[in-house]
C-alpha cells in the first residue's frame, strides 16, 4: 500500500539480557547469551537508574558494545541498568513463526542462469548434498531428493519430459545440450530396457512353395514389424516344418529385410541342405538371425529360398507348417 511521507519501518523488537553494572561505562550487548548488534543507538531504549537515556548524548553503540557517555558519569556497582529494548532494525522482520510463510508469500522465480530456490548441504559430511524433502500430510515422514556431494563437482540440469505421463515407462536421458558440469539433459518416458520383449509378430503357412531358380525367390511368408525404439534388436526365427529336394541338389534359405539379404557366407544363406544320395530327400529344419534395424519405422522381413542346380526344391512339402517369428528386444 502507499503512505504519505516515509514508509514505516518494520523490525524485530527484543529485550536484551540484563547487565550488572561495575566501575566501567562499556558493556557487551547480548540476547539469550548471544552477542547482539543493534542497527544504531537510535533504535534503542535504555533505562539507567529508572531514567530513560538519550541516545547519542547519553550512550553510544559500536557493534555489540554499548558505552555510557560522560554525561552519565562513571558507573559503579551501585548503578542499575533497568532494561535495554531494541525497537527494531530497518526492514528486519525477525524470524517468522512456524507455518506462517504461506504459498502466497513465496515467489521463487528462476532465470536462464540461476535457480529460483537453492538448498545446500550443511557440510557436516563430505558425502552429503542439499536435500529437498516432500512430506506426508501429517508432516511426520517423507521422501528426500538429494544432490551429489561437493566432492563430485557436478552442476548438471535435468529437465522433465515434455510429453504426458505414460504407464509402464521409465525416465531416460533422451538428449543432452552442453557438456560437463553445465550439461542439460532432456528426460523422456521410455520402455524398460535390459532385454525386455517389446513385441512379438508371427506369420505361418500351410501351403507348399516350390522353385527351380538358382536365385533367391520369395516364399510369400513375410512379417511387418514397427520397432518401438531405434535401439531395439529383432530376433528372427523360422521353423521349416518340411522341405523336399531332388537327388544331387542343394536347398538354400535365408531372410530378407526389405531388399537386403541377411544371409551370411559365400552362399548368403541362413539355412542349407545338400542331397547327394540316390533318392529324393525330405526333412525339416530351422534358421535364426538377430537383426539391428536401427529405425522406428516399419520393417518387412521375408523368407526367401532357392535351388543349387536348377532342380526343383520345395518348402513345406508335407504341408506341416512353415512358421516365421519376429521378436523385438529392448536394448
Amino acid at each position: 500500500m502507499s503512505y504519505i511521507g516515509k514508509t514505516p519501518q518494520v523490525g524485530s523488537y527484543v529485550k536484551l539480557d540484563a547487565i550488572t553494572c561495575s566501575s566501567t561505562n562499556t558493556y557487551n550487548l547480548a540476547q539469550d547469551s548471544v552477542a547482539f548488534t543493534p542497527e544504531s543507538a537510535l533504535h534503542m531504549m535504555v533505562s539507567l537508574n529508572g531514567v530513560i537515556q538519550a541516545p547519542l548524548s547519553s550512550f553510544s553503540v559500536s557493534g555489540s558494545t554499548i558505552t555510557f557517555l560522560p554525561s552519565s558519569g562513571t558507573l559503579s556497582s551501585s548503578d542499575t541498568i533497568d532494561f535495554i529494548l531494541v525497537l527494531g532494525n530497518v526492514l528486519d522482520i525477525g524470524t517468522p513463526s512456524d507455518s506462517t510463510v504461506t504459498n502466497a508469500k513465496t515467489n521463487f522465480v528462476s532465470s536462464s542462469s540461476s535457480a529460483g530456490l537453492s538448498i545446500k548441504g550443511d557440510g557436516t559430511s563430505s558425502g552429503t548434498g542439499g536435500k529437498l524433502q516432500l512430506n506426508c500430510s501429517a508432516n511426520s515422514h517423507g521422501i528426500k531428493l538429494e544432490s551429489p556431494a561437493h566432492s563430485a563437482g557436478q552442476g548438471y540440469t535435468l529437465k522433465f519430459p515434455t510429453g504426458n505421463v505414460t504407464a509402464d515407462k521409465f525416465l531416460k536421458v533422451a538428449s543432452i545440450t552442453g557438456s560437463g558440469t553445465t550439461g542439460v539433459g532432456q528426460l523422456s518416458f521410455a520402455d524398460a530396457g535390459g532385454g525386455k520383449v517389446l513385441q512379438v509378430k508371427q506369420a505361418n503357412s500351410g501351403v507348399s512353395v516350390a522353385t527351380t531358380s538358382t536365385s533367391y525367390v520369395t516364399s510369400g511368408i513375410a512379417i511387418n514389424i514397427t520397432p518401438v525404439a531405434t535401439s531395439s534388436k529383432v530376433l528372427l526365427t523360422a521353423s521349416i516344418g518340411g522341405f523336399y529336394m531332388l537327388t544331387n541338389d542343394d536347398l538354400y534359405a535365408t531372410i530378407y529385410k526389405g531388399s537386403t539379404n541377411l544371409g551370411v557366407g559365400n552362399a548368403s544363406s541362413l539355412f542349407y541342405v545338400h542331397n547327394d544320395g540316390g533318392q529324393n530327400r525330405y526333412g525339416n529344419g530351422s534358421m535364426e538371425f538377430l537383426d539391428s534395424p536401427n529405425t522406428a519405422s516399419q520393417v518387412t522381413y521375408t523368407i526367401y529360398f532357392r535351388t543349387g542346380n536348377s532342380q526343383q526344391v520345395e518348402l513345406n512339402r508335407p504341408e506341416t507348417g512353415l512358421f516365421f517369428t519376429a521378436i523385438e528386444i529392448g536394448a
